[in-house]
């Protein structure tokens, strides 16, 4: 049994590596237009070149989880966060298409090794403190995403040139990082990682609701705008959709610890899914905007907790290693967000944005039904 103070370190150690990866994604969603400009790109090769990212996170997670089998989760964090964080200067002033498209590959295989090794830390640390953690310290990942994204263009008044607003950021990581080291888990598992293993049963069910849970944020992200943009008569900007499915997301994950450790996970996974399904279907059914707006509280609400609760259960399976099952289960997940744009936009242009909304609302009540795989072991 580990001491109370020991505990504390591991807690905060892993807190503030969800909110450096946050920020890192922040400061990368700063560059992107840069890049686009150095460049000179059109949208379309723009969007070629983003594949680079979700390439190299795909590669980068489950080879993650054979690293911390064999290693730990220390140096696969360290490594990650600070190959990510490296080539960031580097993208704000490159324009040969190859350096970019190796650069931001290089990106994604650091961040998906990062979000990887912190998740598997995230749900040993947890177990090892018997009390519900997860939800708060993914809220840190969005934390972190919003001092980031708001950090850049306040230092931009400043004056401060792009390339020293990301060096700063740079320094802020790599400060941060050797201070948590001692905090990260490096106890390798029995018998090392087991590799690019594929999911088996149990592990493929939770990594396909993953999916589906990051399925339902991406579309909120890359379509909420655009649903808002096709109903004038609301009279609203069409970011505020993501804005507050964004704000009730962070408000769910504060509070989700306290929340499990009253309701239990399979209630909050079933009433999640339910909140989320039924937020979908308010923002298409709305006919002002204030419902419209609280269709997107509603599914930031519900989406919220899902994913820690599954990745609780990745963690509390016994079919595969614990490693290798949260790395399988970030694969998918990520699989979801990657796949969920072209997904919903098939749909969208087969029948309409609102069928494609009222399709997510199905998928999340599906989620919902799989609640009682969250019951405690």
């Amino acid at each position: 049994m580990m001491n109370r103070p020991e505990l504390k370190r591991l807690q905060n150690s892993t807190r503030t590596v969800f909110f450096l990866t946050g920020a890192i994604f922040a400061l990368w969603s700063c560059l992107v237009p840069v890049v686009k400009q150095h460049a000179g790109l059109n949208d379309g090769s723009l969007g070629l070149l983003l594949l680079c990212l979700g390439c190299g996170s795909v590669l980068g997670m489950p080879l993650a989880g054979l690293w911390v089998g064999r290693w730990g989760c220390r140096p696969v964090a360290l490594g990650g966060l600070g190959l990510a964080g490296a080539v960031l200067l580097p993208l704000s002033w490159l324009s040969f298409l190859p350096g970019l498209a190796l650069g931001i590959f290089l990106l994604g295989v650091g961040l998906g090794a990062v979000e990887t090794a912190i998740n598997i830390q995230a749900v040993e640390v947890e177990q090892r403190s018997d009390t519900p953690l997860l939800s708060g310290f993914h809220a840190w990942f969005s934390i972190g995403g919003a001092a980031g994204a708001a950090a850049s263009p306040v230092l931009t008044l400043t004056g401060m040139p792009l390339w020293s607003i990301i060096l700063s950021g740079q320094i802020l990581v790599f400060v941060l990082a050797l201070r948590v080291w001692p905090g990260l888990l490096h106890q390798p598992e029995p018998g090392g990682g087991e590799g690019f293993a594929l999911p088996r049963g149990l592990v493929w069910v939770l990594g396909l609701l993953t999916g589906i849970a990051f399925l339902a944020e991406g579309a909120v992200l890359d379509w909420g705008a655009v649903f808002l943009q096709g109903r004038p008569s609301f009279g609203i900007q069409p970011g505020w959709g993501y804005a507050v499915f964004a704000t009730a997301m962070t408000l769910g994950r504060l509070s989700g610890d306290r929340v499990i450790a009253l309701c239990g996970r399979p209630l909050i996974m079933g009433l999640g899914g339910l909140c989320a399904g039924g937020g979908f279907a308010l923002v298409v059914m709305a006919p002002v905007a204030p419902l419209s707006l609280a269709g997107f509280f509603l599914i930031g609400l519900g989406c919220a907790n899902i994913v820690p609760v599954l990745y609780n259960c990745a963690g509390r399976q016994r079919v595969m290693k614990a490693s290798t099952a949260v790395a399988a289960i970030t694969t998918l997940g990520y699989a979801g967000i990657l796949a969920g744009p072209a997904l919903v936009g098939a749909v969208a242009h087969a029948t309409s944005l609102s069928s494609a909304f009222l399709m997510l609302a199905a998928l999340m009540i599906v989620v919902a039904g799989f609640c009682r795989l969250a019951r405690q072991s």
